[in-house]
């Protein structure tokens, strides 16, 4: 257990500045980020809390070639439901991106397990996009349409009866980082009697 004066170790400090300066990143530099940083951000995810230990997550990481494939699967799916244009666009949107990673969940017919699971990968992630972070490089958490699409999980590799997509993740140096802000904390905090 911590003392009561841990938090207000320099370490801390340091922790807080991270989480509170973290960033979805949209514009992201050409050059590409050195696998073994991934990997050792993929390392401290996997501690993440999780109710039952059951480690439900799986880290699917791009190489080129798979990069591309997804790139125009994207591009068809997005020519397909909104035109010609938005599918080219698409297509250089994702030949932009530096390095994409997709995170799963393991899939489980017990309703409750399957929720923590889900849940538990999600903690995975904010580890993940937080090592990352503080080491100069950004990430994008995306769910968009794709992710659903069978072919997505086909061309992957993935069968979507034993895991579910949690997301498609974007990472690279950023180019330009967007300034945010949150509402109060008394604003979201309901104290009970």
């Amino acid at each position: 257990m911590l003392d009561d004066n841990a938090a207000s170790s320099a370490g801390d400090h340091e922790l807080a500045g991270v989480i509170r300066g973290r960033r979805s990143i949209d514009l992201f530099a050409p050059d590409p980020v050195d696998p073994a940083t991934l990997r050792a951000a993929i390392e401290l995810a996997r501690w993440a809390p999780n109710h039952r230990l059951t480690e439900p997550w799986r880290f699917y990481v791009l190489g080129p070639a798979t990069a591309d494939a997804l790139a125009h699967c994207a591009a068809a799916f997005e020519a397909e439901t909104k035109g010609e244009r938005a599918g080219a666009a698409r297509l250089a949107r994702f030949k932009s991106i530096p390095g994409n990673f997709i995170v799963t969940s393991r899939r489980s017919a017990d309703e409750l397990l399957d929720r923590e699971d889900y849940a538990a990968c999600c903690c995975a992630v904010q580890n993940l996009m937080l090592y990352l972070w503080e080491r100069g490089i950004g990430v994008k958490w995306t769910t968009g349409a794709i992710t659903r699409e069978p072919r997505f999980y086909d061309l992957l590799g993935i069968d979507a009866q034993a895991e579910r997509v949690v997301g498609l993740f974007w990472y690279g140096r950023p180019k330009v980082v967007p300034v945010k802000e949150r509402r109060a904390v008394e604003d979201i905090v309901v104290t009970l009697p």
